[in-house]
């Protein structure tokens, strides 16, 4: 049993051992200097209100003050590759359409008709089409937003073109995706972005394509949904398999106001453990997870460690999937699980081994539920055309992640954080104490998360 000790001030704890940025500067190969930049930031231990989570008056405050002001990830630029291409993009009652337009353009429109309201294309569909045309009484729109067919036009002298074109919200790209805004008067992305542009110059995700896309529908506040993927610390007793093993270095970052991250190790030792393994010991134990049959270890090289050696199998064993050469990435960016997190719902992991990409959505009438996409982005190959985007699995609330079978042996480990969550949302409920505490340095980037939620709903 865990002794309690309190020797340190708050915000001053650090696991025993090395920093991420130390021991990574052992690998053979130089990560990009981001992984090097270390920002911690104290927010303070102050405890998080279950209210937060559980009361409908804060979800419909999040609706009214947060939602309609932030930009969010609507979907990849090769949702709507050719003009006439449209995505409807919905967050609680709040709906746009993502078109482009026959010059190329990008552009998104609030999903409802200037007639009578009526939305013109169904919630959460794509498609393609000429003209956005109203279900209901058949004003016809282009794909530049212009009122272009009014019928039975006798009848409406005080309407013209210009007067009811269809509302534009702002939007704009970054790296493959597409965000919008149902602010006019907000930052522009690149503002809202932050280091996010720096830190990503030599993962070139705009250079990648959707290989997996799943739905799911999760029994637990949005919030909270999120928040199980924003630390570690719950890696040794929720996905508990490899107890000993899987307790990583990780570096917690936050970089104000909109971005924070982890970055935790594949393939190093854990500190914490009171026999330290050798590199042969740790090459063995990295080597069952890819390739079980294969025969004797290799010989792990001078100057290199089994981090090394595993990630230049990793490399070769997705070039020859993939038909590239990944021999360029250096032993993080093929290891490690890297995980940014932009504000306030989007998340992505731009390593070669677990190259995804999250989205968080609130349920727009039950603050105890939510929905969760996860998208796999693999790297386009330079001479051959991607295949399109998938159509999304939806998977409800009691349906297994192993169904989506580009999840590989991640859908099992999915399976125990659902687990988490409905337990969770049973506990905000129950427990006389009304609100968590979080840790100082682990738990940084979820109070990083209420910071920024309550610079919304208070504002």
């Amino acid at each position: 049993m865990s002794s309690i000790e309190q020797t340190l001030k708050p915000g001053e704890a650090r696991a025993p051992g090395p920093t991420y940025q130390e021991a990574i500067q052992q690998d053979a190969s130089a990560p990009p200097a981001p992984f090097l930049v270390y920002s911690y930031d104290f927010g303070g231990d102050e405890d998080i209100p279950y209210d937060n989570y559980t009361s409908k008056e804060f979800l419909e405050t999040e609706f009214e003050k947060l939602w309609p002001r932030v930009w969010q990830m609507a979907c990849r630029e090769e949702h709507i590759p050719e003009a006439g291409d449209y995505y409807v993009y919905d967050i609680g009652h709040l709906s746009a359409i993502v078109t482009r337009t026959e010059s190329g353009a990008i552009k998104a429109y609030y999903n409802a008709c200037m007639h009578r309201g009526t939305q013109l294309k169904q919630p959460g569909t794509t498609g393609f089409c000429e003209t956005f045309r109203c279900p209901f009484h058949g004003w016809q729109f282009s794909l530049d937003g212009e009122l272009i067919d009014l019928p039975e036009s006798w009848d409406f002298p005080h309407v013209e073109k210009d007067s009811h074109r269809l509302r534009e919200l702002l939007v704009d790209t970054w790296g493959g995706f597409i965000f919008v805004n149902f602010d006019r008067n907000a930052e522009p992305l690149a503002d809202f972005l932050g280091v996010l542009p720096e830190h990503f110059k030599d993962f070139h995700i705009e250079d990648r394509y959707v290989e997996t896309h799943l739905c799911k529908r999760l029994p637990v506040n949005w919030k909270a949904a999120q928040e199980a993927f924003m630390e570690a610390y719950h890696v040794k007793e929720t996905h508990a398999g490899g107890r000993d093993y899987s307790e990583p270095i990780t570096t917690y970052d936050i970089f104000e106001p909109n971005v924070n991250r982890f970055i935790h190790t594949v393939g190093a030792a854990n500190p914490r453990n009171p026999v330290q393994p050798t590199q042969e010991e740790l090459l063995a134990e990295l080597w069952g997870r890819r390739v079980p049959e294969e025969g004797e270890l290799p010989q792990i090289p001078d100057g290199m460690t089994a981090r090394d050696c595993y990630a230049q199998v990793v490399q070769k064993q997705l070039g020859e999937q993939y038909d590239q050469d990944f021999s360029s990435y250096s032993t993080a960016q093929t290891l490690d699980s890297i995980e940014y997190f932009l504000f306030p719902n989007f998340f992505i992991f731009p390593g070669l081994s677990l190259p995804m990409a999250y989205r968080f959505r609130p349920d727009a009438d039950d603050p105890d539920y939510s929905y969760f996409d996860l998208y796999f982005l693999r790297p386009k190959h330079p001479e051959n055309e991607p295949p399109p985007p998938p159509d999304p699995l939806f998977l409800d609330i009691d349906d297994s992640y192993t169904q989506a079978t580009g999840l590989g042996f991640l859908g099992a480990v999915y399976d125990q954080d659902t687990s988490n969550m409905a337990a969770q949302t049973r506990g905000f409920k129950t427990c006389d104490r009304g609100a968590q505490t979080l840790g100082n340095y682990q738990e940084c980037r979820i109070r990083h998360l209420h910071k920024r939620v309550k610079d919304f709903v208070e504002s």
